[in-house]
């Protein structure tokens, strides 16, 4: 099979395939699990992207942080960072931009004076609520090819897969 025969996930089970051909050892079916579960996350992220945060003026990393923010309220960058799975140097790069569209604020945090505390304005609060009807009316979109019960299961089992103890994650 040649590139040209191959479309988006026909990828997939040639990268499978090639794989195991080449390393008779690997697991197939967790390498298709995860290159699928990569692949739709993909998908996801690139058209809430693009259909609801560019046309903000955001990007996906930026509403994750405003909604963390919109979430739970005021809260220290660094447990910004952990609560929306960034690191602490990409929080601080959106904070500067954020902080300069007028959408958060940030200010010393009273109890270690190295520390930024981080909270919405009442334009980043206005403007999270309207982007965040925009951005579930998308997941609805996507949530909507599968049934209650599909839904209820897959939600449980991603889970499950990132409770998983031995791998890292952002903390």
């Amino acid at each position: 099979m040649t590139a040209q025969d191959l479309d988006f996930w026909s990828f997939v089970d040639a990268a499978v395939d090639r794989a195991h051909d080449r390393l008779p050892g690997i697991d197939p079916e967790a390498m298709r699990l995860v290159l699928t579960l990569y692949r739709v996350t993909n998908m996801v992220v690139y058209d809430m992207e693009s259909v609801v945060h560019r046309p903000r003026g955001w990007s996906y990393p930026g509403f994750r942080l405003l909604f963390t923010l919109w979430v739970a309220g005021p809260m220290e960058a660094k447990r910004a960072a952990e609560l929306s799975g960034m690191s602490r140097q990409a929080v601080s790069a959106l904070v500067n931009t954020l902080d300069r569209d007028g959408l958060v604020s940030k200010v010393p945090d009273q109890s270690d004076r190295r520390a930024v505390r981080l909270s919405l304005t009442v334009r980043g609060e206005d403007a999270l609520t309207d982007a965040f009807a925009a951005h579930n009316a998308r997941e609805t979109l996507w949530a909507d090819a599968l049934s209650a019960g599909e839904r209820e299961t897959l939600a449980r089992l991603l889970a499950k897969l990132g409770a998983r103890e031995g791998v890292r994650r952002r903390r």
